[in-house]
């Protein structure tokens, strides 16, 4: 088998550690003898739809945003067929907010999202930084650390990525932390969020796969390590 990664705007969109989540899905993947093929896709470089079995949107600050979120309109259309293609994606802060409908910042003109999740983001006067953990309807967690002041609200179309225990989430106010709509993420958590959770990591890697191959099982690895760290950030204040 084999993974083909889009990492999007690769270049802008890389803070607290995003890139780590490319390098834990590319490990964990090569551990179990699967190729990975990851290709960083910028501004106005083409990304088959048909081709890429899953796409990473990292952070960023608002002048970063500002550079590409017309780029990513423009691949709006694109993106769309890729979901419905089954292609899976992972989105972090910056790249989660311009999954949306907008994101309004402090200044300037509001960033026009491209809609794939039924969600929309304002800047808001408290910047939310701290470690988070949060529980996922299945009763598993994960751990990440946020760092961020734009408050996201999910429409009703969408489910949180899971509950707060620890930390703020999505605005600090409902109790919701991340998106999910299908295969498609959007989270806050960086630090960055896959080597330290192993079992969402291949949920990631698995549910990719599954768009180009049948009854996708991987095999089990050690996370000794990885869970090793987990259960560490668990107990870390916010």
């Amino acid at each position: 088998m084999e993974l083909r990664i889009a990492h999007l705007y690769a270049r802008f969109l890389n803070i607290y550690g995003d890139r780590g989540n490319i390098i834990a899905l590319t490990q964990r993947a090569k551990w179990r003898n699967i190729d990975v093929t990851v290709s960083p896709i910028g501004l106005e470089q083409e990304a088959d739809p048909e081709y890429f079995d899953l796409y990473f949107i990292g952070g960023g600050q608002d002048k970063q945003q500002q550079i590409i979120a017309q780029d990513l309109v423009k691949r709006a259309k694109q993106l769309k067929t890729a979901v419905d293609n089954g292609a899976a994606f992972l989105t972090i802060c910056g790249g989660y907010q311009l999954l949306g409908h907008y994101y309004k910042p402090h200044e300037g003109e509001e960033l026009k999202g491209i809609s794939l999740i039924d969600a929309y983001t304002v800047a808001g006067n408290r910047r939310m930084i701290g470690n988070v953990m949060i529980k996922r309807s299945d009763g598993s967690t994960l751990v990440g650390f946020e760092n961020h002041s734009g408050k996201t609200y999910l429409g009703k179309d969408v489910q949180p990525l899971g509950k707060v225990v620890v930390g703020n989430g999505n605005n600090g106010e409902d109790g919701a932390e991340g998106a999910q709509s299908g295969k498609v993420y959007g989270t806050y958590l960086h630090g960055s969020l896959l080597p330290k959770n192993p079992q969402f990591c291949d949920l990631l890697i698995s549910q990719a796969l599954s768009r180009r191959y049948s009854d996708v099982k991987l095999t089990p690895l050690d996370d000794a390590l990885e869970i090793q760290a987990h259960k560490r950030a668990l107990t870390l204040p916010a």
